[in-house]
C-alpha cells in the first residue's frame, strides 16, 4: 500500500445489491431504478431511528436473495449509519448470524465497506462479504440539526440528508469487480458550517483523486464516470475548480450522488442530497445497472464524509473529512 492506493491481486466480483429508499427518493429521476421504497419513510416501524434500522434489514436481505444465499454463507457484514455508535445498522442487522463489524466514515461509509471488503476477499480473509449502510432524513435532522418539529430555516448551501440504504454482496463470479481502491486520509481545512458539508469534503476528494492518480497514471479520461458521493452542487463545483489548479480535469464524465438523487427544478432539497445512504443507494441501484447492462464499462467512486458529530458542533470545531475510492469494472483489468 502506498499513500492509501491498494492494487488487489484477487479482486472481488459484486455478486449482488439491493436498495431501499423513502417517498422523496422515489419521486426523483432515479425512483424507477430503487428496489423497495416505503410511501410514508416509516418502513412500518414507529420511531425514524428504528425505520432507519428496518431499511438496513430489507436491504441486506434483498441483497442476499439476489446472490441465492442466506446469512450463515456470509463470513463478515461490515455496516455504519450516521446515528450515535452506529445503531442504525447494530439494531437493524441484529437478526442475521453474521460476524459484524461496524464502520464510521460518515457519508463516505459505502465506499469504505467496499474497499475493506475487498481488502479482506483478496487478502483470504473472507470468501463472501456484506456491506451495507444507511441514512434516514427525520433521524439525521433530529441528530445533527433540529427535531423536524423545529421547522428552522434551511441555508443554500445545505444538503437533504437521504432516507436510503444500499446493500452489497461481494465474493467471486460476478460481473463488476474491485481491481482498485483508496483509503483516503482525514483532512480539515477548517471549515465550520454544519450547513456547507460540501465545502468541507471537496478537499479531501481532490486530495484522494490526485492520489489515485498519482500512484496509476490513469487520467480522467480513461473513465466512463468518476462519481462522488455526495459533494451536492456546491462541493462539486468546488471539487472540479480544485483539482484544475491540480492541472486534473474531470468537468466531462464527473458526476455526484447527491446530484443525480433529486430534481433541481421539482425537489427543494437545496444542494442536493447527502448522508450514508445517498451513495449507498445510487450506486447499489443505477451505477451497477447502468455497470451491467454495458452502458457504462469503468467507474471510479469516491466516497465522502465528514467526521464531525453533534458534540464537535456545539464546541465550535472545524469538520474534519475524508474520502475512500473504488473502482468499479466490467473491463479486464
Amino acid at each position: 500500500m502506498t499513500n492509501g492506493y491498494i492494487r488487489l491481486k484477487n479482486p472481488p466480483s459484486i455478486l449482488s445489491s439491493y436498495s431501499c429508499v423513502g417517498s422523496e427518493e422515489k419521486k426523483g429521476p432515479l425512483g424507477d431504478r430503487f428496489d423497495y421504497y416505503s410511501d410514508d419513510n416509516r418502513f412500518n416501524k414507529d420511531t425514524w431511528e428504528k425505520s432507519e434500522s428496518e431499511m438496513q434489514k430489507i436491504a441486506l436481505f434483498g441483497a442476499m436473495q439476489r446472490a441465492k444465499i442466506n446469512d450463515t454463507e456470509i463470513d463478515i457484514l461490515l455496516a455504519g449509519d450516521l446515528l450515535n455508535q452506529c445503531v442504525g445498522s447494530s439494531f437493524g442487522l441484529l437478526s442475521y448470524d453474521i460476524p459484524y463489524v461496524g464502520l464510521y466514515g460518515a457519508c463516505s461509509t459505502c465506499a469504505l465497506g467496499l474497499a475493506l471488503g475487498s481488502a479482506l476477499y483478496s487478502g483470504g480473509i473472507a470468501e463472501k462479504i456484506g456491506a451495507v449502510t444507511s441514512s434516514h432524513y427525520c433521524s439525521s435532522e433530529r441528530q445533527f440539526r433540529f427535531p423536524l418539529e423545529y421547522g428552522g430555516q434551511r441555508t443554500p448551501t445545505s444538503q437533504w440528508t437521504v432516507t436510503g440504504s444500499g446493500a452489497f454482496i461481494l465474493g467471486d463470479g460476478g460481473n463488476v469487480k474491485i481491481p482498485e481502491c483508496v483509503f483516503g486520509k482525514s483532512l480539515d481545512m477548517g471549515i465550520k458550517d454544519i450547513n456547507n458539508m460540501g465545502a468541507a469534503m471537496a478537499p479531501s476528494a481532490v486530495q484522494t483523486i490526485k492520489s489515485y492518480f498519482t500512484e496509476t497514471q490513469h487520467s480522467p479520461a480513461d473513465f466512463d464516470m468518476i462519481i462522488t458521493g455526495d459533494l451536492g452542487y456546491e462541493g462539486s463545483d468546488i471539487l472540479k475548480d480544485l483539482l484544475l489548479k491540480e492541472n486534473i480535469d474531470i468537468r466531462s464524465n464527473h458526476r455526484d450522488c447527491g446530484i443525480l438523487i433529486y430534481d433541481r427544478d421539482t425537489q427543494d432539497k437545496h444542494s442536493g442530497g447527502s448522508g450514508c445512504g445517498c451513495s449507498a443507494a445510487v450506486i447499489s441501484s443505477h451505477i451497477l445497472k447502468e455497470l451491467n447492462s454495458g452502458n457504462l464499462r469503468d467507474v471510479l467512486f469516491i466516497g465522502t464524509g465528514a467526521l464531525m458529530n453533534a458534540l464537535t458542533m456545539c464546541q465550535g470545531n472545524s469538520i474534519p473529512a475524508i474520502s475512500h475510492l473504488v473502482r468499479l469494472t466490467v473491463k479486464e483489468v
